[in-house]
């Protein structure tokens, strides 16, 4: 039983936020029915993105709904709120709560009281102040990014095909990625598989036609795989004809040219910065302690080093490392693997502190990592074992239809994963359901359809 009533708040609803629900709504059934606990969520979306089928979905191999997990489906038993955090001032113990409700009530934010406090609103992109960058890039971390590049990348070919122009069309078929991660290198590997399928169905595009360019500032890619895989990695991309520009940087992207640091221009108006992340901004927004990176300075137990009634766990933390050679030196990498486990510690130990037992220590020893970079090729490294290959393709696809959340999702992605292979993938560009009401606005004796190529998010 718990010590006494309990309000519990889960700022989130990523990796950590629904996990850490989940497993509370779990362990703590009988409380939750007798009204002992209460457990709110605030999130700005009504769903949990698994990001790493962003670049499946981009490639149209799985849909888009298939890639999200509805939050009040999973979490039943807690009040999902739809809102953003502002600030928490946790001496008072209290947030400070943006919703739909208060912005169409032209009111100021509400306060929500708890006794528990879950931080895990997770990252943002990591930008820089590159000209250009903010009008014409897109990051590729929510699936309305993913699938808007994939109806981008499309249209894009769309414009190819019938200009007349060889600057617009050399432009429409010039496709730079900014970052040499797992975002970047999935995410362009799984594009420019589906370009070069799509490429069949138009008679004056070829493959050949196009240029995609990897922009990488270190002198590696994905350095989680280790070096070995990472220069596989390049030298399979470079035998697709993709150029793979180290130690290189991105200086501007204004007027829809990249001009990188070793001399080179590409007009281009397609370019995707997937150069990292950083906290996000409500962690500045707290009276709670920081690391000088930013992220919130929690302890091996998930708390929220020399805070009561605090937690935290996920990107926005930084959690000490106890399997280190030295302990207390390294804190634990900021991914998905971490996270799903630092939830469930969380969750428990939760529990634990509402029931006046002892805590666990978080510890996990990484297992490994897998990428994709397009149908039938990807790298691996798991348990000190490194593939190649389709094999490491296989791996890959396994291993994340065995960590996407609930048994509906794995059922449907699966199956969405055997009609690709026994059906031609689709083609389709839906860039017009971002504007949905264009149509009905021009017969209304509004304004002119919209066109892709007069919008700064449609066109990058």
């Amino acid at each position: 039983m718990v010590k006494e009533r309990a309000r519990i708040l889960v700022v989130g609803g990523g990796y950590v936020g629904m996990y850490t629900a989940l497993r509370l709504q779990r362990k703590l059934k009988r409380e939750l029915r007798q009204g002992e606990v209460d457990i709110t969520v605030v999130t700005p979306d009504p769903y949990m993105t698994y990001q790493p089928f962003l670049p499946e979905a981009a490639a149209g191999s799985i849909s888009p709904r298939h890639v999200v997990v509805p939050l009040r489906r999973v979490l039943d038993q807690c009040h999902v709120v739809i809102g953003e955090v502002t600030a928490v001032e946790h001496a008072k113990r209290t947030a400070e709560v943006a919703t739909l409700a208060t912005a169409e009530e032209r009111r100021g934010a509400t306060f929500l009281e708890y006794d528990e406090l879950v931080l895990a609103p997770g990252s943002i992109a990591r930008t820089l102040p590159i000209p250009g960058l903010a009008e014409h890039g897109v990051g590729f971390k929510t699936v309305e990014e993913a699938i808007g590049l994939r109806n981008h990348v499309i249209e894009q070919m769309d414009i190819a095909s019938s200009t007349r122009d060889p600057a617009i069309r050399d432009a429409a078929l010039t496709f730079v990625f900014v970052g040499g991660g797992y975002a970047g290198v999935e995410a362009l590997g799984e594009l420019e598989d589906m370009a070069r399928y799509t490429a069949r169905y138009y008679h004056n595009v070829r493959p050949e036609d196009m240029k995609w360019i990897l922009v990488e500032a270190t002198d590696r890619i994905l350095p989680e795989v280790g070096p070995e895989l990472g220069r596989y990695t390049v030298t399979e991309l470079r035998r697709r004809n993709i150029q793979v520009l180290l130690d290189t940087r991105l200086e501007s992207c204004a007027d829809r040219v990249a001009v990188l640091s070793d001399g080179q221009r590409f007009p281009t108006r397609t370019l995707v910065w997937t150069a990292g992340v950083k906290p996000h901004p409500l962690i500045a927004a707290t009276d709670l302690p920081r690391t000088p990176l930013g992220r919130l300075k929690c302890t091996a137990e998930l708390t929220i080093d020399g805070v009561d009634h605090a937690w935290a766990a996920g990107d926005a933390a930084a959690v000490p490392d106890v399997t280190a050679a030295e302990p207390g030196t390294e804190t634990v990498a900021a991914n998905a693997q971490h996270a799903v486990r630092q939830a469930r510690t969380l969750g428990d130990n939760i529990v634990h502190a509402l029931r006046g037992e002892p805590l666990d220590t978080y510890a996990h020893t990484y297992v490994g990592a897998v990428a994709s970079l397009g149908f039938h090729q990807g790298v691996a490294q798991v348990y000190g074992r490194r593939l190649k290959g389709y094999p490491a393709w296989f791996m890959h696809r396994l291993y994340h239809l065995s960590r996407v959340p609930t048994v509906n999702r794995k059922a449907r992605v699966l199956a969405e994963w055997i009609l690709a292979g026994l059906f031609k993938r689709e083609i389709v560009s839906l860039g017009s359901l971002e504007h949905p009401r264009a149509e009905f606005e021009l017969a209304a004796g509004g304004k002119p359809p919209h066109s892709p190529s007069d919008d700064s998010n449609g066109s990058f």
